[in-house]
């Protein structure tokens, strides 16, 4: 009798071990499935040049190139007709600062990539635009969401910490980029 009951103690922890090795090993692999096969899409409206554009540009666990030279193309600089990658971490940032807004209203391009050409301009006739502009590396642009008042976009934007907010109340925007962590206007 005694060696029937080792028999189930021996038994009865195998049992647990499987079980519980089975419960740390397959939420995992739950978890795992869904954040690779999300899609994330944005809409735009170019304020420039009137055009609008809806792309999923996240798929299947990875970028869709041609949604994000698209995405370039929107950004480009409207003056110059330049176009020039976006940084993913940016198209990031603006779809989660979406999601954190509730809103799927489209992203109003105020300014997007910025060549040298027109950033010296700028910066030669205008106050507040910056000498070495994140717009010139396409890691910023200055936006609004229609519905959505500034005000919350810059406060969802600062509370993510995932770069610079400018406040421009007067402009009736706010400029996100991917920059260190920091706030002015």
């Amino acid at each position: 009798m005694a060696k029937q009951v080792d028999l189930t103690k021996r038994r009865f922890m195998q049992m647990g071990l499987a079980a519980t090795a089975g419960v740390i090993v397959q939420p995992s692999l739950v978890l795992a499935r869904p954040f690779g096969h999300k899609m994330k899409e944005l809409a735009f409206y170019n304020l420039h040049t009137d055009e609008k554009l809806r792309v999923t540009y996240w798929k299947n666990g990875q970028f869709n190139s041609s949604a994000m030279s698209q995405i370039n193309h929107i950004l480009r600089d409207f003056r110059t007709g330049d176009v020039f990658p976006m940084s993913a971490n940016l198209i990031d940032f603006l779809h989660d600062l979406q999601t954190r807004l509730r809103t799927d209203s489209p992203i109003e391009i105020i300014s997007g990539y910025r060549s040298p050409r027109t950033n010296a301009a700028l910066v030669h006739n205008s106050d507040g635009v910056a000498r070495r502009s994140y717009h010139m590396k396409g890691l910023a642009t200055d936006i609004r969401m229609r519905g959505v008042s500034i005000r919350q976009i810059q406060t969802a934007a600062l509370f993510m910490k995932r770069g610079g907010v400018g406040f421009y109340p007067r402009s009736d925007f706010v400029h996100v980029d991917v920059g260190p962590v920091r706030r002015w206007g």
